[in-house]
């Protein structure tokens, strides 16, 4: 049974949809300060669409661009944890890597985006 659009997601659900084990998820949550997903009863973690959004993001940057944990947390400071583009986020799979081909321009269009903003253009 799939959730709703904008339902908060269980570490679980979301480090099966990002193909990551949930201690990685436990593990950004120390390391990036903006992941704060909600804790309930038993430390159950709630991850809320804003929080799936970075948690994407984080991904992205660590896993596909090839960022550094440093880097990664620069990234999001100077701006770089903009969301991304809808198309490269409807286009990454369950594991985490792009889908092959389909989405190669938009995913070279963010990597241009991305390196424009580090050389300040």
């Amino acid at each position: 049974m799939e959730k709703a659009e904008g339902a908060f997601l269980t570490i679980s659900e979301l480090a099966g949809e990002l193909g990551l084990p949930q201690h990685i998820l436990r593990y950004w949550e120390t390391r990036f300060t903006q992941l704060r997903p909600l804790q309930r009863s038993g430390n159950r973690r709630y991850y809320r669409p804003d929080d799936v959004a970075l948690v994407r993001r984080i991904n992205h940057l660590l896993n596909v661009e090839g960022f550094t944990v440093k880097g990664a947390q620069k990234a999001l400071a100077d701006g770089g944890g903009d969301p991304l583009p809808v198309e490269t986020a409807q286009a990454l799979v369950s594991n985490g890597q792009p889908a092959p081909a389909a989405d190669l321009l938009p995913r070279l269009e963010a990597i241009r985006a991305t390196l424009a903003k580090a050389i300040g253009e």
